[in-house]
């Protein structure tokens, strides 16, 4: 594993957000969901995120997640993910999402 120092943490810019909108992604090579998210006064981005296993797309609206939102836009398909979606990965390498146990505004960075 590589040691990081802080300032390299620091230039993550890691934020709290609410899924507003979830669509199965039909033209991923894996199975996703295109999501909208809103980061409050960052305001609404997009990503693609492969988390069909365990989610339903209306079991994610108005649930709350954390992503890293300073990545550049990432097109896959015809679709531009504009921020990481965190998760863990279970037994079988399917996406768990990281979420807060109690409800904080949207846009709230991670530190």
């Amino acid at each position: 594993m590589d040691f990081i120092n802080w300032n390299d943490f620091e230039k993550i810019d890691i934020r709290l957000g609410t899924i507003i909108s979830a669509v199965p992604f039909i033209k991923a090579k894996k199975p996703a969901y295109q999501l909208q998210i809103d980061f409050g006064e960052l305001g609404i981005k997009q990503s693609s995120a492969q988390i069909t296993v365990h989610y339903l797309p209306e079991q994610l609206i108005n649930k709350q997640i954390i992503a890293v939102v300073n990545f550049p836009p990432k097109q896959i398909a015809n679709f531009f993910s504009e921020c990481l979606v965190l998760g863990i990965y279970d037994s079988e390498n399917a996406v768990i999402l990281l979420n807060p146990d109690k409800p904080a505004p949207n846009g709230s960075k991670i530190g």
